[in-house]
């Protein structure tokens, strides 16, 4: 580290569940690996397909920095509460675990990953059961964009249910400050790429643009959004489902009160200090402090709905910096580990996030023909962002096509 900067607090990057990396050695099966355009794939058959593929679930990776690591992808949706693979693979059902070269990259790009993974499994299937295509995350919204352009260039896909895993259908939510402190930490560095990645700005509800020091939709969500109505927003063909690792009754985080402190740091970045959010005009969302090189910001909102405690699933997203602003020598007050992600009403597609009422809806309470969806189910106790439950898994497994 120079002596003329702050130490790099930039080597982490913030993810679910499914992409942390456990400590020791990950056991996977036996099993086959499709190389696919921006992609790869892992094909675990169904218990007693011996031939080929008989009835594929193909599941693809959510959002982080880098390539797919499918090898943790496994691990977290087999040994976690539920061995959700496991329990799709005993009930004949063959696992495509679907991951991308660049997790990170353009929606668009790692739709053509799904595509490719689609016609592969159509090709090798033995039989005549239709696909289910989906993904966790990210990789809800990418199948769902590659589903949807097929069937605008009348491709048979052969896919009879669509279903995502907490995917942020009407967006995502990182802290303000915390996207502005990516960007005031003095070197480049991987949290900044993440945030200022394609994906994320095509996912997250609002986005820090760090030349003009401004909040907004990124142009890049807005081009994703465009380009995914041109397709028709949803693939009409499958029985779209969804589930939300957030509750329905909106109740979120209480503990997380709007405008309290949420972190603040000593010793290095000294005196830096991030608030949940609150409602209101030129609403302080962090204090950014360094002193070398020697600068300060006060990063504001306005018009924003409480987002840190809303229902949704969490993130350990201050608890993620504390611990590695700690491991480089400073001090960290933490009063709030997890925060919202992606609100209930956004996993479901039945609101926006952008108003406070439509954020903190009881969904129970709302017609459920205002979701964009077939059928959907949120948590009934609120969990991290894409946590395998039994309860999410089981309903999704009782809504495979026979």
């Amino acid at each position: 580290m120079s002596e003329t900067t702050e130490p790099n607090v930039g080597s982490f990057t913030l993810g679910g569940p499914l992409t942390a990396e456990p400590a020791g050695t990950i056991e996977v099966p036996e099993h086959q690996e499709w190389p696919l355009p921006n992609g790869f794939a892992w094909v675990f058959p169904g218990e007693g397909n011996t031939s080929g593929l008989v009835r594929p679930v193909i599941m693809a990776d959510g959002f982080n920095l880098g390539r797919s690591k499918l090898d943790a992808l496994y691990h977290g949706l087999e040994n976690g509460e539920f061995p959700f693979i496991s329990e799709l693979r005993r009930r004949g059902r063959d696992v495509i675990l679907l991951g991308f070269e660049e997790r990170s990259a353009s929606i668009r790009d790692n739709a053509q990953a799904a595509e490719a993974a689609v016609m592969r499994a159509i090709a090798e299937q033995q039989g005549d059961a239709r696909l289910a295509v989906g993904g966790f995350s990210m990789g809800g919204i990418v199948t769902r964009y590659a589903l949807a352009r097929m069937e605008t260039r009348r491709i048979d896909h052969r896919t009879a249910l669509y279903f995502s895993y907490d995917s942020p259908h009407r967006g995502a939510t990182i802290p303000v400050g915390v996207q502005a402190f990516s960007y005031f930490i003095p070197f480049p560095n991987d949290f900044a790429r993440q945030m200022s990645s394609p994906a994320a700005c095509q996912m997250l509800w609002q986005h820090y643009d760090p030349e003009t020091g401004k909040t907004g939709v990124s142009p890049l969500r807005t081009d994703f959004l465009d380009d995914l109505d041109r397709v028709g927003g949803w693939p009409r063909i499958p029985r779209t489902i969804a589930v939300a690792n957030g509750r329905a009754d909106g109740v979120g985080l209480p503990e997380v009160k709007a405008g309290e402190v949420a972190l603040r740091i000593e010793r290095i970045y000294p005196g830096t200090t991030f608030y949940a959010q609150a409602q209101g005009d030129d609403v302080t969302a962090a204090y950014l402090n360094r002193r070398l090189p020697k600068a300060e910001e006060t990063i504001t909102t306005s018009d924003f709905p409480e987002l840190d405690g809303a229902p949704g699933g969490t993130l350990h997203t201050y608890k993620i910096l504390a611990d590695t602003l700690e491991k480089l020598g400073g001090k960290a007050e933490l009063r709030h580990e997890d925060v919202c992600f992606v609100p209930s009403v956004s996993a479901v597609a039945i609101r926006d996030i952008d108003q406070q009422g439509n954020l903190y809806a009881n969904i129970g309470e709302l017609n459920s023909e205002e979701s964009e969806l077939d059928d959907f189910l949120c948590s009934s106790t609120t969990t991290a962002h894409t946590a395998i439950t039994e309860e999410l898994c089981t309903w999704i497994i009782d809504r495979l096509p026979s």
